[in-house]
C-alpha cells in the first residue's frame, strides 16, 4: 500500500509539481506579507490602549481615549469571535453588496483578511507585553525628563518586543495554514491546488497527503527560524557589568554566566578569581 501511494505522489508530482511550488510560494507570501502589517496594526492598537490617562488631562483628551479604547475592543473581540473564512466571504462579497463596488485583485482582499485577523491578536500580545515590563521602567524613563512617545520607543517597546516575539512567530505559522480558507474567495495557494488537483485527477488521499507534508516542512522551517532569531536576540552567553565608580562596585566587577547567579570577585576579600 505504501509503494501504490507513493507512486501515486510520485506521479502527480510529475505533472502538476509546478502548480504546488506556486502554491507554496503564493502561501508563503501571503502569510509573511499579512503578519508583519497584521504586527503593525497589533502594534497601533497596543501603544493606543496602554496611554495612560491622568486626573488631571484635558476632557477631551479622556473622551477621546475612551472613544479609540471602545473601537479598538470591538475590533478585537470581532475578528478574534469570528472564523477568518467568514471574514473573507463578508469582506469580499459583503462590500460589493452594500457599497456596490468589486475589488479588482484577489491577492488585495487576502492580505486585507489575514492582516486585519492577524492585528485582532497581536494587538493583545502587544498591550500584554508592554504592561509586563516593570514600572519602574517608565517611572525611570519619566524621572529623566522623557515624554511617553520617548519612553515607548525608546525604554518600553524594545524589551516588550523581545517578549512577544515568540508570539509574533506563533502568528506567522497559523497564518501559514490559515491561509488555506482564502480559497473560498478564489486566492491560489497551497490547499486551493489541492482542491484543483484532487478534483482533476480523482486521488483525494495521495495529493492531501502531500499537503499535509507540506504544511508540515512549512511550519518547522518557520518555528526553526523563530528560536534562531530568539537565541540571537538572547546575546552572549556571559557578560560583565563594570563601573568605575568604586563606592558603587567596592569589590571589582560582576561575571555572568547564563544559568548562574553573579559571582564577585575581589582579591581583597580573599574572593575567586
Amino acid at each position: 500500500m505504501l509503494a501504490k501511494l507513493f507512486s501515486d505522489i510520485a506521479g502527480i508530482w510529475d505533472k502538476y509539481g509546478t502548480v504546488y511550488l506556486d502554491g507554496i510560494k503564493n502561501t508563503i507570501i501571503l502569510a509573511t506579507i499579512a503578519t508583519v502589517i497584521g504586527c503593525v496594526i497589533g502594534l497601533v492598537c497596543g501603544v493606543l490602549n496602554t496611554i495612560p490617562v491622568n486626573p488631571r488631562d484635558p476632557l477631551a483628551k479622556k473622551i477621546l481615549l475612551k472613544i479609540i479604547r471602545v473601537i479598538l475592543r470591538v475590533y478585537v473581540e470581532v475578528f478574534r469571535g469570528t472564523p477568518m473564512i467568514l471574514q473573507a466571504v463578508f469582506i469580499y462579497y459583503g462590500i460589493p453588496y452594500f457599497f456596490g463596488t468589486s475589488f479588482d485583485s484577489i491577492w488585495t482582499v487576502s492580505i486585507v483578511v489575514v492582516s486585519v485577523n492577524t492585528g485582532a491578536y497581536m494587538a493583545e500580545s502587544v498591550r500584554g507585553g508592554i504592561m509586563s515590563i516593570d514600572i519602574g521602567q517608565t517611572e525611570g524613563a519619566k524621572a529623566i525628563g522623557m515624554n511617553h512617545w520617548q519612553t515607548m520607543t525608546g525604554v518600553i517597546l524594545p524589551q516588550a518586543f523581545r517578549n512577544i516575539l515568540p508570539q509574533i512567530g506563533n502568528n506567522y505559522i497559523i497564518n501559514i495554514k490559515d491561509t488555506s480558507v482564502m480559497f473560498i474567495i478564489g486566492f491560489s495557494d497551497f490547499f486551493a491546488v489541492h482542491k484543483m488537483v484532487s478534483g482533476a485527477i480523482f486521488t483525494y488521499f495521495p495529493s492531501a497527503f502531500m499537503e499535509m507534508f507540506g504544511y508540515l516542512a512549512l511550519t518547522l522551517i518557520a518555528s526553526g527560524l523563530l528560536r534562531l532569531l530568539e537565541k540571537k536576540m538572547k546575546g552572549d552567553k556571559t557578560y560583565e557589568l563594570a563601573s568605575s565608580d568604586q563606592l558603587v562596585m567596592a569589590a571589582g566587577t560582576y561575571r555572568n554566566s547564563a544559568g548562574e547567579p553573579f559571582e564577585e570577585r575581589s582579591r581583597e576579600f580573599g574572593g575567586k578569581r
